[in-house]
């Protein structure tokens, strides 16, 4: 599912005020984790996921991993912020 640019401008401006529902940490990508973002998907639609880890690659990999994972879009990544998208179920 690929999000033309007006829509995502769209995703962007409303997540803006949206706080970050999940914290990656030094334990990385865990199952709770895991968890957690595929129920703030599923509610929401749209969340932002903070990620701790200090290397910039790391966190790139890492978000597309979850996205592979959830089989979300990724919208932005600003920082140690993404902000991940996909259609739910309900």
């Amino acid at each position: 599912m690929a999000i033309n640019s007006k829509f995502r401008q769209q995703l962007k401006a409303k997540a803006h005020k949206l706080n970050p529902i999940v914290q990656i940490g030094l334990n990385g990508l865990t199952e709770a984790v895991n968890i957690e973002i595929d129920r703030g998907l599923y509610d929401h639609e749209i969340i932002k996921i903070k990620i701790n880890e200090p290397d910039r690659e790391v966190r790139k990999a890492m978000l597309q991993e979850i996205c592979k994972i959830h089989h979300a879009e990724l919208v932005q990544a600003v920082g140690k912020i993404g902000v991940l998208y996909k259609v739910s179920d309900k």
